[in-house]
């Protein structure tokens, strides 16, 4: 049987970023305790699937989960062991931002020796992969961005996770800022890559509605985001993170041999992964896909009376599953197989698909390779108009 992913949501943060649209909110601490109280009760009562798989993977995502004490996390870890089977050699990933673990009490940026004793106890109760939200190296960037820290908190705070034991750190960098230019985002490949962390996730800026850099562009405050740039970006951090040894595994990610994220790869490849805390998302690995509530106040609310924080469940039919195989898989860039998706939907993807394929081989964005079907790097930086077929 596959394994499964657990996914955990904190939605805590020190500060809101100008162009996050994610379910979070300010930290207080007993806004915090309350929420941990009621996030081990979600799992100790969970009862979703029957003949739950074995678990190698846990997420701690929000949010700024590193906010939690060492104390709160280990309750929140132990509730997990305690309802699943989690497997001696788990990954366990907590995300976390420049500076900010150990300094939840305060709010300010922890003391070195307060911020390493954190790091040390997050270690200590199994956390062993750090996703940390870099973003930027350059510190006017990372103050429109809206970001509580500067670069020099991240290269603090990338060796103190080196002295307290953590082997497998990827950093998060964006780039299509408004504004950025091409010889700004260099720097900041220069600089992540000196550090050398084993993983890198790369973002084109999304400017979602309703959030405040998208009332900046809309009333001038920040120029439109240069899309152009920032395909321009993009390849270069391919080429630039390819000639340091990197491989380009997932059309946003890279890693150091044998550094994938093993998590992630789980949502691109449909396998099982179970989400807890408000707006967490779960599928059961064949059809059903669910979500929580996703504010913060109601999920607690509904969880303190007992409730189940459930509010939208989709049983996927069969086409609805098979494109989803399709375009999911078509994020990795090893592609999918067409045996594959014979063996396991019954169809042959070469023939259902024969004229979008061609179309698409054509146009330079798809390859086919024997039994292989891959985005090219065209394709992969194209890939929405790609999956669009699919879907």
């Amino acid at each position: 049987m596959t394994n499964a992913g657990v996914y955990l949501h904190i939605p805590f943060c020190r500060s809101r970023c100008s162009y996050c649209d994610f379910a979070t909110g300010l930290y207080e601490s007993d806004a915090a305790s309350r929420y941990v109280e009621a996030l081990t009760k979600e799992i100790a009562g969970w009862h979703e699937v029957g003949n739950e798989p074995e678990v190698d993977t846990v997420y701690l995502g929000g949010g700024t989960p590193s906010l939690l004490m060492p104390a709160q996390l280990e309750q929140v870890l132990t509730s997990v062991r305690s309802r699943f089977q989690v497997r001696a050699d788990a990954e366990v990933t907590m995300e976390m931002n420049p500076g900010s673990a150990g300094s939840s009490a305060s709010g300010k940026t922890a003391e070195p020796e307060e911020l390493i004793d954190t790091l040390n106890q997050f270690h200590d109760v199994g956390v062993n992969r750090v996703s940390f939200g870099a973003q930027s190296f350059d510190d006017r960037e990372l103050a429109r961005l809206g970001r509580s820290h500067d670069a020099a908190a991240i290269k603090n705070t990338f060796a103190n996770l080196r002295a307290s034991g953590f082997e497998n750190i990827s950093f998060d960098l964006i780039a299509g800022l408004p504004g950025q230019t091409i010889e700004a985002w260099q720097f900041n490949l220069d600089q992540a890559l000196a550090l050398r962390p084993e993983h890198l996730s790369f973002y084109l800026l999304e400017v979602h509605v309703g959030t405040p850099l998208a009332d900046h562009i809309r009333i001038g405050k920040q120029p439109v985001p240069d899309d152009d740039l920032a395909a321009q970006m993009y390849e270069l951090m391919l080429e630039r993170a390819g000639l340091a040894g990197y491989g380009h595994y997932e059309i946003s990610n890279l890693c150091l041999p044998g550094f994938e994220s093993l998590h992630n790869t789980k949502y691109w490849t449909g396998q099982p992964y179970f989400g807890f805390g408000c707006s967490a998302h779960s599928f059961d690995g064949q059809q059903r896909r669910w979500a929580n509530e996703r504010d913060l106040s109601r999920y607690v609310d509904m969880i303190e009376r007992g409730d189940s924080p459930v509010v939208e469940s989709q049983n996927l039919n069969e086409s609805e599953t098979r494109a989803e195989a399709m375009f999911l898989g078509l994020r990795m860039m090893q592609g999918v197989s067409a045996r594959a998706l014979l063996d396991q939907f019954g169809f042959d993807v070469r023939n259902e698909y024969r004229d979008e394929l061609a179309r698409f081989r054509e146009a330079g964005l798809l390859e086919i390779e024997g039994d292989r079907i891959r985005l090219t790097r065209p394709g992969a930086l194209l890939s929405n108009e790609v999956f669009a077929a699919f879907v």
